[in-house]
């Protein structure tokens, strides 16, 4: 089903709660009005052509940074004051090279404040790894893992401070075919055994759809939302079914009709 985005009537209450957002820079307009809600649980991709501000508003949704209009709350308080109950994974892992899986999650651990006995940290920190398929690579340095591994141990790391909204800004798109398309289905059973809540950017249509439970489809810069689809096909999904051909055309079809509008030929999504 595919629908104008209105998630913030209805009675249900919104993890994230995004209401007629504005971004800009000088005269430039990067965000442009959106008003988006994201509830408990739900694991919803944000996807739209490279460069069309989907990872600014992630951002803005993490407090990383600043906008000029509108209001995002996380948990009913503002996104700046509630990074405590938000971890984020970026494109690249971004590990201590010579420090160990393990003390990669420890550290994590350690700079957000979690509490616990040195000794319990580090069960904890095992415990994630082995979460995430990798805890016996957990003594091994990050300089020696693949970059599938490398990314394992990141996501580790996000989980280890136990928050109730995990972002992932294009997680894979640096991972080779096979690999992305292991992490992709890690992700989804994940969150089929967690009630984390999961918001995933992404230039990829096919990876938007594997993935999502709902799909926000953001239009090119100055960003808006085109549609909101949720996707009730059953987990894991097949790209060659018709049912999903059926959905990648639909959306296809949206990037299609919005460059139209403005005069252009190509969309840079694939």
């Amino acid at each position: 089903m595919v629908r104008q985005a209105d998630r913030n009537g209805g009675g249900a209450v919104s993890t994230i709660d995004i209401r007629n957002l504005e971004v800009g820079f000088g005269d430039e307009v990067i965000i442009d009005g959106v008003d988006l809600g994201i509830r408990d649980g739900e694991l919803v991709t944000l996807l739209g052509p490279s460069g069309c501000g989907k990872s600014t508003m992630l951002r803005i949704i993490g407090g990383l940074s600043g906008y000029r209009g509108g209001s995002v709350t996380v948990n009913g308080r503002p996104a700046a004051q509630s990074w405590e109950s938000l971890a984020y994974v970026f494109q690249a892992a971004r590990l201590a090279p010579w420090r160990t899986a393990l003390d990669n999650v420890v550290l994590g651990m350690k700079l957000r404040g979690v509490a616990g006995s040195r000794r319990e940290i580090r069960e904890r920190a095992r415990g994630f790894l082995e979460t995430v398929g990798i805890g016996a690579l957990a003594d091994r340095p990050a300089h020696a893992l693949s970059g599938g591994e490398q990314q394992r141990v990141s996501i580790a790391r996000a989980l280890s401070v136990e928050p109730s909204v995990l972002m992932m800004d294009e997680p894979f798109s640096a991972l080779d075919v096979q690999t992305r398309r292991r992490l992709r289905q890690e992700i989804v059973s994940l969150w089929e055994r967690t009630a984390l809540t999961i918001v995933l950017v992404t230039h990829d249509i096919e990876e938007a759809l594997v993935v999502g439970s709902r799909v926000v489809v953001c239009s090119p810069k100055p960003t808006g939302i085109l549609a909101d689809i949720d996707v009730d096909m059953p987990y894991p999904r097949d790209p060659t079914t018709a049912e999903f051909g059926e959905h990648r055309k639909r959306i296809v079809e949206l990037f299609g009709s919005e460059e139209a509008d403005d005069g252009r030929t190509g969309a840079n999504v694939r």
